[in-house]
């Protein structure tokens, strides 16, 4: 068997892994041999050792080719340590369909998925692409940027619950901050939870607690305060306000460990990302902020030969559309299966892009003229920017505005000039509308 491993090795034996929480069913078969032998390890750091081991004395250290449905997760960051064991990831979909070849039915077992991919090693290992980690740096990027983006979601799943909340009671504080999530908005409900007790403290007390807060502006000051004294409770139901205030003062405490906890993420990953050696190249690019540049790092990582063009890049992240063709038919959809934090940064930084970018935002507004959506034009500035970052990336040169504008012009036909309309006000059916002078 061939694979696509960098050094062709010479494997002595392949092995199918089907994981499980508790129990990993596996199936090996040995170089030059037709049995295939199977058995079960228990999902534990010993078990694993044991067996990693007694292939490693098995086989004399020689490489052992690993299939599994994992890229990363437990038991892919525990075989990772082994040097004999080469670990060749399968996406879960390519094995299901693998399957359903051979049992149209849908019937699964455990043996039976890990002899399904021991086979799909031995016959196709070919097109499976071995698991190349990165530089310890990119890698604690990688992860640190994608939790970092898993409390922002919680933090608008949140700030979601507390606003529903406030509508039953205190509707009026989602309309005198412009956050409720913000660490004023907290700590005005946790000292104020409800429009009775606001309305009972004293202006001058208020004020303080804006001022507070950064708050400072007279005039706005003034209008909330007026604000207040006009207020009008939404609902007269202990009930509610009792059980929604207890609610609210909850879900601003949970905020306020939310809100500390991302910006513990951001101090990270800001040092670890100028310390990265792409920063500065990656830094250049418009619209990359502190937030954006270090999950750019992330999406390409700093292995060069991972990606043989930019149109790799554009299929992997999902940015790219497919296209299915069928006889007469022919129809084009975006990308359902890929990794969405991934499409979610490029396209992200698609949109931040046009605050900086002039021929990025010239391209958005032709696109937007000629009735295209806001999400698709988005989509196919990503794409384009892909290329751009690929080439940047490729040659480790920073972006520059004006090169780009400068290569823009030289590969943009001449276009003639467009002719002189003469146009004339002409009455058609009751009504005026512009029409062309005939020539």
């Amino acid at each position: 068997m061939s694979t696509n491993y960098p050094d062709q090795l010479e494997f002595a034996a392949f092995v199918g892994i089907d994981w499980a929480d508790r129990q990993h069913v596996w199936a090996l078969r040995e170089i030059g041999s037709s049995t295939i032998e199977q058995g079960q390890m228990a999902h534990t750091p010993e078990a694993v050792d044991q067996w990693a081991v007694e292939l490693e004395r098995r086989f004399a250290g020689r490489p052992v080719a690993v299939a599994l449905e994992q890229s990363r997760g437990p038991l892919v960051f525990m075989l990772s340590k082994y040097a004999h064991l080469v670990l060749f990831p399968v996406h879960p979909s390519a094995t299901a369909n693998y399957r359903k070849s051979f049992r149209p039915s849908g019937a699964k077992d455990d043996p039976y998925d890990a002899s399904l991919l021991l086979d799909l090693l031995l016959r196709h290992g070919e097109k499976l692409r071995p698991l190349q980690p990165d530089t310890t740096e990119t890698r604690t990027l990688q992860f640190l940027v994608e939790e970092r983006r898993k409390l922002v979601n919680e933090k608008s799943r949140y700030s979601n619950r507390l606003t529903a909340h406030l509508k039953l009671y205190f509707p009026q504080v989602p309309d005198w901050f412009e956050q409720v999530s913000s660490e004023i908005a907290g700590d005005f409900l946790e000292r104020w939870p409800t429009l009775e007790k606001l309305q009972r403290a004293k202006p001058v007390t208020i004020h303080r607690f804006l001022c507070d807060h950064n708050s400072r502006d007279p005039e706005k000051i003034e209008s909330r305060l007026a604000e207040i004294r006009r207020a009008v409770p939404a609902t007269h139901d202990v009930a509610v306000v009792t059980a929604s205030s207890t609610a609210a003062i909850a879900l601003v405490r949970i905020l306020k460990q939310v809100r500390l906890a991302i910006a513990g993420y951001d101090q990270q990953i800001e040092e670890l990302a100028r310390t990265h050696p792409d920063f500065a190249l990656f830094d250049s690019l418009p619209g990359a902020g502190p937030v954006l540049v270090p999950r750019l790092i992330a999406a390409l990582g700093t292995q060069r030969e991972r990606y043989q063009s930019a149109q790799e890049i554009q299929c992997y992240s999902g940015v790219a559309p497919v296209v299915a063709r069928s006889g007469q038919q022919h129809w084009v959809h975006w990308r359902w299966s890929c990794p969405k934090f991934l499409r979610q940064t490029f396209q992200e930084w698609a949109v931040h892009s046009l605050a900086q970018s002039q021929w990025a935002r010239d391209y958005y507004e032709q696109k937007r003229a000629q009735g295209k959506s806001h999400q698709s034009v988005i989509r196919a500035l990503a794409f384009k920017w892909i290329r751009i970052l690929f080439r940047c990336w490729k040659d480790r040169a920073p972006y520059d505005e004006r090169f780009y504008q400068r290569a823009l012009a030289q590969h943009r036909p001449h276009a003639k000039a467009a002719p002189t309309v003469e146009l004339q006000w002409k009455t058609v059916a009751g009504f005026s509308k512009l029409s062309a002078l005939p020539s």
